[in-house]
């Protein structure tokens, strides 16, 4: 079993990139999807049955993180905001 992680950040995009790949139907400035599966096909389908908005064709643009599921690992640490 592996998961399989995209983050998809559109904060700063402009017309200039309007060829990069929109993950998910609804509007968005970050976007995060976590699955964990035996492959990545059956990470897209498990996105697509659950029917929120998620453009599997589009994530298969991104090369998602891969984490091994059989060790111990950090997997996601986030600091937003942080003041100095």
């Amino acid at each position: 079993m592996k998961l399989y992680v995209w983050r998809h950040n559109k904060t700063y995009h402009s017309h200039s990139m309007i060829q990069e790949p929109c993950v998910n139907t609804e509007f968005y400035l970050d976007a995060l999807a976590m699955v964990a599966a035996n492959s990545l096909d059956e990470a897209l389908e498990l996105l697509a049955a659950q029917q929120k908005g998620w453009r599997t064709d589009d994530l298969r643009e991104l090369e998602p993180k891969v984490y091994d599921l059989d060790k111990a690992q950090v997997i996601f640490t986030e600091l937003r905001g942080s003041i100095a």
